[in-house]
């Protein structure tokens, strides 16, 4: 009798460890909705099935060497909408902003034959002219944001026309509530050969993103834009705090300068949405024009409004350094059952 009283405390003691722990858990990534919520994700190589004759997807393919077949395009299907799912918490995301989508097709596969198809879920995209083929894509709410207008801001590097890149996606539209938005989606080029050797590339997108920028601020002095994406950056580096002149300080706030949300996430929040060598940071970042951060705005937001979403059945032991690390789709070319390299982000705004 003794030993089955020992056994009954400890059960029911593991048992609300384990519960605290969940809620904790719960605690760290789910926060109170605001009005809208819009995020950020990079999916990580989200390909259809079938190669295309102009770009270098073959290793995307039933044949290639990553044995690319229907069941695991599928899988990656629903995982992603779990995700956007569990994001939107009661509602799901008015705007989701996503990059490393091969193209429409894909987007279709996310909104059209998942979980999310009973939400009026509608696509804007152009096919970029990257040469793997990967482009950005912006997903929204017909319910609750309607398009004026969008454009590809093509990136056409001066010195190295064969070199090429994705597109920058602008979206100006108008939410429920009446307010006109201007929203950017973003995929700079990657850090592959080396920081310093790509640095330039970075530098000359943010150059495009900032002109275009600055002529929405001439036309308006209170303009809402939100910037998203992954930079391939991080918030102190010279193609942001310099070239976009994205600020980090943000004491005296100002309706005619960026700010960059993502400073404050990695810097104040010690938060990452992507980990290389052990170290978390944030690459997919968030960027606001000042008048958003007015609370006196008609729509608005905050420093504390924006998150990584970090939820446990994202993340995995890290078994080569400390912690955890993104939960992956492929490990090299072993098939993973996983989500993403990188954490989504998103930013609650209010009215």
């Amino acid at each position: 009798m003794t030993k089955r009283i020992i056994k009954y405390v400890l059960f029911v003691f593991f048992i609300s460890v384990s519960l605290l722990n969940n809620a904790q858990n719960l605690n760290e990534y789910e926060f109170p909705r605001g009005d809208m919520r819009i995020m950020f994700y990079n999916v990580e190589n989200l390909f259809d099935i079938y190669n295309d004759s102009i770009t270098s997807d073959e290793e995307f393919t039933p044949e290639g060497g990553r044995h690319w077949m229907n069941s695991r395009y599928y899988k990656k299907l629903n995982n992603i909408s779990k995700v956007i799912t569990a994001i939107g918490q009661w509602e799901l995301p008015e705007i989701i902003g996503v990059c490393e989508i091969e193209n429409r097709y894909v987007l279709e596969g996310i909104i059209k034959q998942t979980a999310l198809k009973k939400y009026p879920y509608r696509i804007i995209h152009k096919e970029s002219p990257d040469r793997r083929g990967i482009d950005v894509g912006f997903l929204y709410r017909k319910d609750k944001f309607t398009p004026i207008e969008y454009e590809a801001i093509k990136i056409m590097f001066p010195y190295e026309p064969d070199s090429k890149t994705r597109d920058i996606l602008y979206v100006k539209g108008f939410n429920k509530f009446k307010d006109t938005m201007h929203i950017f989606i973003n995929h700079w080029p990657s850090r592959w050969g080396g920081q310093m050797e790509t640095d330039h590339k970075r530098i000359f997108v943010a150059s495009v993103l900032k002109h275009k920028t600055d002529s929405i601020f001439n036309a308006d002095t209170e303009p809402n834009i939100i910037i998203m994406g992954d930079l391939n950056d991080y918030p102190q580096n010279n193609s942001l705090k310099e070239t976009l002149s994205a600020k980090t300080e943000y004491s005296e706030i100002e309706n005619e300068s960026l700010y960059n949300l993502a400073y404050y996430l990695q810097e104040k929040k010690g938060k990452g949405s992507h980990k290389h060598e052990g170290e978390w940071g944030v690459l997919d970042q968030i960027i606001v024009s000042g008048s958003m951060l007015n609370p006196k705005n008609n729509i608005h937001t905050s420093l504390d409004d924006a998150h990584v979403f970090d939820a446990p059945f994202l993340l995995e032991t890290d078994e080569n350094f400390v912690g955890y690390k993104p939960f992956r789709t492929y490990v090299g070319f072993t098939f993973h059952d996983g989500f993403s390299d990188h954490l989504p982000v998103y930013l609650d705004l209010f009215k």
